[in-house]
C-alpha cells in the first residue's frame, strides 16, 4: 500500500495567498493572480500527495482541484447538501413564477 505525502509548506502558502487575493477588496495584479493559480495548479496535479487537509481549509484550492480532476471525480469536494438545497430552492422559485404568470381560469372568476 502506498503512503501519501502531506502537502508542502509552499503549497499551503500558495493556497493561503490565493484565498487572500480572492478576498481582497482592492484590485489585484492579474499577473500575480495568474502566477499563484498556475503554481498551485501544478502542485495539485501531484498524485503522491494527500490534498484533503489543504482542500478542507481552502475553498479556492478546492475549486482548482475540482477543475483539474473533473473528468475523474466531478465536483467531488462540493458540499452535496448545499448543492441540493440550492437546486430545490431554484425549482420552487421557478414554480412560483410559473403560477404567478398563469392566466386565471374560469373557476377563479
Amino acid at each position: 500500500m502506498k503512503t501519501l505525502q502531506t502537502p508542502t509548506q509552499t503549497t499551503a502558502v500558495l493556497a493561503q495567498l490565493l484565498e487572500r487575493l480572492d478576498a481582497s477588496r482592492v484590485s489585484v495584479d492579474a499577473h500575480q493572480y495568474h502566477t499563484v493559480v498556475e503554481r498551485l495548479s501544478q502542485a495539485l496535479t501531484d498524485t503522491d500527495v494527500d490534498w484533503s487537509s489543504l482542500l478542507d481549509q481552502s475553498p479556492a484550492a478546492t475549486e482548482i482541484y475540482e477543475n483539474l480532476h473533473y473528468a475523474e471525480a466531478g465536483l467531488c469536494r462540493s458540499p452535496l447538501e448545499a448543492a441540493t438545497a440550492a437546486e430545490m430552492a431554484a425549482r420552487e422559485a421557478i414554480e412560483r413564477a410559473r403560477r404567478r404568470d398563469e392566466p386565471a381560469s374560469a373557476s377563479d372568476i
